[in-house]
């Protein structure tokens, strides 16, 4: 049976990138990476690869922000259901303008919305750190997708979670370092390592023939 290549959009949310002046802008993420992400989207879609979109949806309460630890700062790590995490400052609330997905929704067969429990973080597009699944692999499999390309904000977290939560269920992944962007360089080259490591294949470039082939 001819494999079949799914797309996975990660986090290009208002709040997340520099355009927009979000709360937790990631370097480099502004309105040229933005319309960049799109064109190359925009491409995935019209060669007829199924896309789907991953969208931090947070209540107001919720655990990974520092103004819900007391005498706690952004950026501080604190111990939260038993591992160390970062707080952040108050992302991609439900509702809000920053929450939204910065390019044209239309390209996507479906927005997977992560983080909606406000007890666990959660920035694996799969499953919440609590281990309650979202609906992605199942649609993931209703379609009969082996390979997944990844891309979006941040590679040093969202796209590392979701790229080795893809390996966990038996994909093949590729993750495109141009079409992403990290938080830090430690952690960037942390994260690449990895997922390396642990068999993502990472591609500098975005290469539009060489998806269509399966060379991923």
């Amino acid at each position: 049976m001819t494999k079949r290549t799914a797309v996975i959009v990660v986090d290009i949310q208002g709040d997340f990138t520099t355009w927009e002046k979000g709360s937790l802008a990631v370097e480099g993420t502004d309105r040229s990476y933005v319309k960049r992400v799109e064109k190359a989207t925009k491409l995935l879609n019209k060669a007829g690869f199924p896309i789907f979109a991953t969208q931090d949806w947070h209540p107001s309460q919720h655990i990974s922000f520092y103004t819900n630890h007391p005498d706690k700062s952004v950026f501080d790590t604190v111990e939260i259901n038993g591992k160390p995490r970062i707080l952040w400052p108050p992302h991609c609330i439900h509702g809000t303008e920053g929450a939204r997905i910065l390019i044209d929704n239309n390209l996507f067969l479906g927005v997977i919305k992560k983080g909606q429990n406000p007890l666990f973080d959660s920035y694996s597009g799969f499953q919440d750190d609590g281990g309650e699944e979202t609906e992605l692999h199942s649609i993931l499999q209703l379609h009969c997708i082996d390979i997944l390309v990844i891309y979006g904000i941040a590679t040093d977290y969202c796209v590392k979670a979701t790229a080795l939560d893809a390996i966990n269920y038996g994909y093949k992944v590729a993750v495109i370092q141009e079409l992403s962007r990290g938080v830090a360089q430690d952690t960037l080259r942390n994260a690449i390592r990895e997922m390396r490591n642990r068999g993502v294949r990472i591609h500098t470039t975005f290469n539009l023939e060489r998806i269509i082939k399966g060379n991923v």
